[in-house]
């Protein structure tokens, strides 16, 4: 999640924990703790790869952070000895400011290394996008409260209540990427067309509309859109995943290490001569987050594997898309222009559209 809505979570949490003992500071304290896992992004990396696939490593293991909230525990009750709270709760509060930061991120696509130094695909529960207004601004807003009046009695009650609401609002984000890969699937079946494997996550600021991709059975991929206030079946485009071109990636470690942070969600395309590999997960069509170009053409037609670097896209007026995402997002009948957006962003036309 987003830097803000991390330091404001694990100010809540602290505040509810200690906000008697520390009045206003375990705001302070516990911002400062929700935001320090991502401080993993002041290390400087070779290549936007490794930077993109070792973010929220070790920084986010549910191994390391209960020890380093252990060490803090111990050393503050070092200093204050004689303070009013008691080790366990101390302990509890800072374990919980810390962990909820990786357990909110593994509910983005993004991809979060929970079990690191354990190497299973990273956790991408698909229950909320990066940024989410309705998931941040309650707890903002009792946040301020809580400053204003002290963290009162009633204030505390605040801050517990928009915890729940947090809790509530992530359950009903990954229930909806559920019922809209199910809502997918079964349109596609109608047509005729089977998936080897489907995924589902919340399009931009909200959690009524939401992004599907799906695997077919004979290499493209179908992106679709689906709406909780729906009345129309969900769009779609299908296009080319070009797994074909991965030969002269197969034995490189950076390639490797993007199919395995990503759970094998690429695409790859020749764009004049450079092997550019998108991360599918994230974006919309045409539109994506993470595009790497790996490889590059010689002249006598091989292709060299290079230092990855990003593929800078046209993906013109941002704030038009999101827009018409607004418009999709309450009425169906406004159907997004996925093919144009396709072609513009990826270069060249989607096979299919619907």
């Amino acid at each position: 999640m987003d830097s803000l809505t991390q330091a404001v979570l694990g100010a809540t949490i602290q505040g509810v924990g200690m906000g008697r003992y520390q009045g206003r500071k375990a705001l302070l304290y516990g911002a400062m703790l929700g935001t320090l896992p991502d401080l993993d992004v002041l290390i400087r990396y070779a290549d936007p790869v490794s930077a993109m696939t070792y973010h929220r490593g070790f920084t986010h293991s549910l191994f390391v952070l209960p020890l380093l909230a252990l060490v803090l525990a111990w050393l503050i009750k070092k200093r204050w000895p004689h303070s009013a709270y008691g080790f366990g709760r101390l302990y509890a509060t800072l374990c919980l400011a810390l962990v909820t930061h990786p357990l909110l991120d593994a509910f983005t696509v993004y991809g979060t290394q929970l079990w690191w130094p354990l190497t299973p695909t990273p956790q991408q529960w698909s229950g909320v996008f990066i940024i989410d207004p309705l998931y941040t601004l309650p707890m903002l807003a009792a946040c301020v409260y809580a400053l204003a009046t002290r963290i009162s009695a009633a204030a505390q009650k605040a801050l517990a209540a928009t915890l729940l609401w947090g809790c509530a609002y992530l359950a009903w984000g990954t229930y909806g990427q559920y019922h809209h890969q199910q809502r997918v699937q079964a349109a596609l079946a109608q047509q005729g067309i089977a998936v080897k494997r489907i995924m589902a996550t919340p399009m931009p600021l909200n959690t009524i509309l939401y992004r599907v991709v799906a695997e077919t059975d004979n290499g493209d991929y179908i992106d679709a859109v689906s709406g909780w206030l729906d009345q129309t079946p969900p769009e779609f485009i299908r296009q080319p995943q070009g797994l074909a071109l991965a030969a002269p990636l197969q034995h490189d470690a950076l390639y490797q290490r993007l199919a395995w942070f990503s759970d094998g969600w690429l695409r790859l395309d020749d764009i004049n001569g450079q092997l550019v590999v998108t991360d599918l997960r994230m974006g919309v069509p045409g539109r994506h987050n993470f595009r790497f170009v790996m490889a590059e053409k010689q002249t006598d037609g091989r292709w060299q594997t290079v230092t990855p670097y990003r593929h800078e896209d046209d993906l013109g007026d941002l704030g038009q898309s999101l827009a018409l995402l607004w418009q999709r997002m309450f009425d169906s009948r406004q159907s997004l222009p996925l093919a144009s957006w396709a072609l513009s962003g990826d270069g060249r036309q989607a096979l299919d559209n619907r």
